[in-house]
Formats: structure tokens, sequence, C-alpha cells
């Protein structure tokens, strides 16, 4: 390579390092305004300087006088985990089903399955809602867990991963004298590892950040999960954005430290959904 492509390659690739630096910056703005202001008086909110005069760490300890606010993340960490238990188990069973069993109708039965992910979340709530209610599960962890136990999104990911895998395992499973449970619990299973760490990560911050469903299920503050707790902010302390910023930033951390372990296995089950074999 001459050393005039050399430099305009080198030039390239500073280029393209500063505009994702520019473009970091810009993303990472609304979580520096939010960790400021929780650290802001309720006057000092509006003004347009971003940082505060002298830095209110006194409001995180105030959250917890307010409002419970470990009630709230236990019940969201409940809600959040069990969630995430029953769409990795529901999920896997039933991409095993699409992907390595033979029946009559499969790959139309999937389709239509699959079509359920056009229908936008909140045509679903009534239905669902309706449903809790003959069942008599408002306000309890299980109306806020069971409708959300079964995704068509976790089945087409879980699918894709077990397409990767040569069939030739199957067989020679079955020669062995494995049954399709075996077949799926010591072969299939373990090599779709990636899938099911990726998807238990997309399944936990989904459901730990949910809004809407919590919302309508939850009549008690027991039961509320934390983004609905948070509420509690604007209806007891009028416009107490200082706090609920504090709130909303502690709200944050388990995200981010799950994100954090778990972001190469991560990014290896997005890398391996990807490709099919």
């Amino acid at each position: 390579m001459s050393p005039t492509k050399k430099k305009e390659k080198k030039e390239r690739g500073i280029g393209l390092h500063g505009f994702m630096v520019v473009l970091s910056l810009i993303m990472i703005m609304p979580f520096m305004w939010m960790v400021l202001t929780s650290l802001k008086t309720l006057a000092e909110v509006g003004d347009p300087d971003w940082l505060p005069a002298s830095f209110q760490w006194e409001n995180y300890l105030e959250v917890f006088q307010v409002i419970p606010f470990m009630r709230f993340m236990s019940n969201s960490l409940v809600v959040a985990g069990w969630v995430t238990l029953l769409q990795v188990i529901t999920s896997a069973m039933a991409a095993f089903s699409f992907a390595r069993l033979e029946w009559p109708g499969r790959d139309r039965v999937f389709f239509l399955y699959l079509g359920t992910m056009m229908l936008p979340g909140l045509v679903m709530i009534i239905p669902n809602f309706q449903i809790m209610v003959k069942f008599g599960l408002v306000d309890s962890y299980l109306g806020l867990i069971l409708p959300m136990a079964f995704t068509a999104f976790g089945t087409f990911l879980m699918r894709q991963f077990m397409l990767g895998i040569p069939k030739a395992l199957d067989e020679a499973a079955e020669i062995d004298g494995a049954s399709k449970w075996q077949v799926f619990w010591t072969v299939i299973l373990p090599l779709s590892r990636p899938g099911l760490v990726t998807l238990a990560i997309f399944t936990f911050i989904g459901n730990f950040q949910s809004f809407m469903w919590p919302l309508v299920m939850t009549k008690s503050v027991d039961k509320s999960t934390l983004p609905v707790g948070l509420l509690l902010f604007d209806s007891e302390r009028g416009q107490a954005t200082h706090l609920l910023m504090a709130g909303v930033t502690m709200s944050v951390v388990p995200l981010i430290i799950v994100f954090v372990i778990l972001q190469r296995q991560l990014i290896s089950g997005i890398q391996l959904g990807g490709v099919k074999g």
C-alpha cells in the first residue's frame, strides 16, 4: 500500500472515530442530565446550568423516606426474574418444536405465531386484563407475570439458534436411545446457551422497566413495581423532579450491572443468532 493510501485510510479512521465519539456524547447527554438533576435542589431544576451549586447527595436518602423504594425494587426484581425464567423455558421448548421436530403444518403455525409480533402491545392489554379479572389475578404477582411468560420474539430468536445446530447431533443421540426430551435437554439446550443468555438479558431489561402493564394491573402500593412506584413523587410531592431523577438513577443501576456482566455473552449471542447453519 502506498504512503498516500495509508494516509487516506488513517484519516478516514480518525474521522470515523471522531464521529463515533460525538455520537456517543450526544447519546449519553440525557443520562448525564438525569444524574446531575438528581443532585440539585428543587429550585435549581429549572436552571439552564447543568451543574448544581452544591451536590445534594441527601436527595438519594430522601427517596427512601418518601416512598418504599426497596419494596418497589424487590417487586420489579421478582416480576422481571420470573418472567425471564418462564420466557426462556417456554421459548426454548417452542423453538425446539418448530426447529427440530417434524409435524404437519409446522411452518404455517410458526408464521401464524410470528404474526402476533405485528400486534401493538397496547392492543393486547384489554383482553389480557379481562382474562386476569376473570381468574381473580388483578393486583397480584401472578397477574403481572403470567401474561408476559410467552413471547413470539423469544421463540423466533431461539429457533434461529437451533436451526444453526447440525441435525446430525439429534440423529446420533436418538441412535444411542435418547428420547426427544433428552435430545432437547442434553444436546440442543446446552448448545443454545448464547441464545438463552441473549433472550434472558432482553427479557429482564424489558420487564424490569415495563410501565404500562404494571400500571394497569396493580392497585396497591405493595404490588407496585419500580416504574409505577416512582409516580408517587408526582402525586404526593408535586413536581419533585430532583427526587424523581434520583429514584430513576437508582433504578437504572441494576440494568447497567446486568449489561456489564453479560455484555460478552450478549454480543456473542446476537452475532450467532444472525447466522443460520
